[in-house]
């Protein structure tokens, strides 16, 4: 089954895929600040949905339920500690760094922050290489001060 990745210029990216047999579609808005809503379309009318907002531990344990890595979840928890928080950042459509590797960041030299996990279509890379390569309906989760984090979501959206 094919999930479509759908940017949503100033927002974020709509990930969602159809029910056949409900006559629906069903998916997450991932905002550019990190919020995430669950959405879901009016049965026979993909155009129309409703969109509920998730808190970061509803959104684990809705990974729970459908058996789905928490990984985000559990980068989720570091925050509070200490000065270090965790945000995550959409790659999106004509993003400086749609379809080029990690090490073109620079992200620790640039921003003292550090690239935790990836989220692709549903799966979890941990701690991804340098060589890992980003494509646009990426998540990057990322953890640092929120000095670092501001200027982690600058360089993805700017380069």
């Amino acid at each position: 089954m094919n999930i479509d990745v759908t940017p949503l210029p100033g927002i974020g990216v709509c990930k969602d895929f159809p029910l056949a047999q409900a006559r629906r579609r069903i998916g997450v808005i991932e905002h550019r600040d990190g919020s995430v809503d669950l959405v879901v379309s009016r049965a026979g009318d993909y155009d129309t949905t409703t969109s509920i907002p998730l808190s970061s531990t509803e959104i684990g344990v809705l990974a729970g339920l459908l058996g789905a890595p928490q990984v985000v979840q559990k980068t989720a928890d570091v925050h509070g500690v200490g000065e270090l928080s965790t945000r995550q950042f959409a790659i999106d459509r004509g993003s400086p760094f749609d379809g080029r590797p990690l090490r073109d960041t620079a992200m620790r030299t640039r921003t003292k922050a550090s690239v935790v996990a990836v989220v692709r279509a549903g799966d979890v890379t941990p701690s991804p290489g340098t060589d890992f390569t980003f494509i646009a309906g990426d998540l990057v989760v990322v953890v640092g001060t929120d000095e670092g984090l501001e200027a982690a979501g600058r360089l993805l959206d700017q380069g």
